[in-house]
């Protein structure tokens, strides 16, 4: 089975923009997320279990 030059360049444009889409979108966007979502967890542990933050 034999790709015609048309095919293996459309597919080659298809893989640069998925590689683009998932190194410039998605990576950041999940690293962003992972890192809010832990700092939202610790927050809740420590409210819930440390009691509300008081003052001095």
């Amino acid at each position: 089975m034999e790709q015609s030059e048309g095919t293996a360049v459309a597919s080659k444009q298809q893989e640069r923009l998925a590689f683009l889409l998932l190194t410039v979108v998605i990576f950041p966007l999940m690293a962003v997320l992972i890192v809010a979502g832990y700092g939202f967890l610790v927050w809740m542990w420590q409210l819930l279990f440390s009691g509300p933050p008081t003052g001095p």
